[in-house]
C-alpha cells in the first residue's frame, strides 16, 4: 500500500533524528527542498513539518526555519533507541532471535495500554536481543493491528520491532515505567541465566500521531544492563 507523501517525509525526519544524523538545533532543509526531494507540493512538505512541529520533534522560527527541538521536548524520540544500533555502536556483536510473532487477544492490561476494547485481537511478538552472543534483553511486545496492520509479515531476525515501527508508524511520544523483578521460570531460560536473579524491567507505551501503536516490556538481567549505558531519560 503506497504511503502518503507527508508520512515519507516524516518517517524520514524521525530516522534522521532517531540516528543521530539530525542533532538538537539542527537545521532542515525548507519546505521547497523538501517538495523538491520527495517530489511533492509545498503544502505537503508544509504540512509533515507542521505535524512534527505540533508533536514537539520539530522547531520552527518564522522567517528563519525549521530545527530540532531541544532535548526537553523531543526526549520522547531520543530517548527511544534501537538496541541493534546501541550494540552495534560498542564495537560489539548484534544477533536477535524471533522467538513468537502471532495474534494475541487483548487483556485489560493490553487494551488500556493500546487504547482498545478487552478481548479484541492485537499481535504478539517476543524477540531475544543479544551483544556478543550473550542475552541482553527478552522484548515482549503487543502492537495495534489497525495502526500497523502488516507487523505479522515481518521477519525480525533480520530488523528490530523498534526499526520496523519507526518507518510505519513515526514515533510523537511514550510512557516508561522501571521497576526491578524476578523473572520467570520460562524468562529465565530465554535469557540463559543461571540463577533466578533480578531483572530491569522498562514497560513502554509508544504513540504515533495516529493513536496508541505499541505496548512493550523489556527484560534486562540485572548484571547485564545499566541504564546510563543504554538509554537516557
Amino acid at each position: 500500500m503506497t504511503r502518503a507523501k507527508f508520512a515519507l517525509i516524516k518517517q524520514h525526519i524521525v530516522k534522521k533524528i532517531e540516528m543521530g544524523e539530525w542533532e538538537e538545533g539542527t537545521k532542515l532543509p525548507s519546505e521547497n527542498q523538501l517538495s523538491q526531494n520527495f517530489n511533492c507540493s509545498r503544502m505537503t512538505a508544509r504540512r509533515a513539518l507542521s505535524e512534527l512541529t505540533d508533536a514537539g520533534i520539530l522547531e520552527r522560527s518564522q522567517g528563519i526555519g525549521t530545527f530540532v527541538a531541544g532535548l526537553k521536548s523531543q526526549s520522547s524520540v531520543l530517548a527511544i533507541n534501537n538496541i541493534a544500533d546501541e550494540i552495534k555502536s560498542r564495537g560489539h556483536g548484534y544477533q536477535a532471535r524471533q522467538l513468537q510473532l502471532r495474534t494475541s487477544i487483548a487483556d485489560a492490561e493490553i487494551a488500556m495500554a493500546l487504547g482498545i476494547e478487552i478481548n479484541k485481537p492485537v499481535y504478539y511478538s517476543e524477540v531475544v536481543h543479544y551483544e556478543q552472543g550473550v542475552p541482553l534483553q527478552l522484548e515482549i511486545r503487543y502492537v495495534n493491528p489497525t495502526l500497523v496492520p502488516e507487523y505479522l509479515d515481518q521477519n525480525f531476525n533480520q530488523q528490530t520491532p523498534h526499526e520496523y515501527l519507526s518507518q510505519i508508524a513515526p514515533l510523537a511520544k511514550a510512557h516508561h515505567k522501571i521497576q526491578a523483578a524476578l523473572p520467570s521460570i520460562e524468562q529465565v531460560q530465554k535469557l540463559e541465566l543461571k540463577t533466578m536473579e533480578a531483572c530491569l524491567v522498562i514497560s513502554r507505551r509508544t504513540w504515533s500521531n495516529q493513536g496508541a501503536v505499541s505496548f512493550a516490556k523489556l527484560i534486562h538481567p540485572g548484571n547485564r544492563f545499566y541504564l546510563g549505558g543504554h538509554m537516557s531519560f
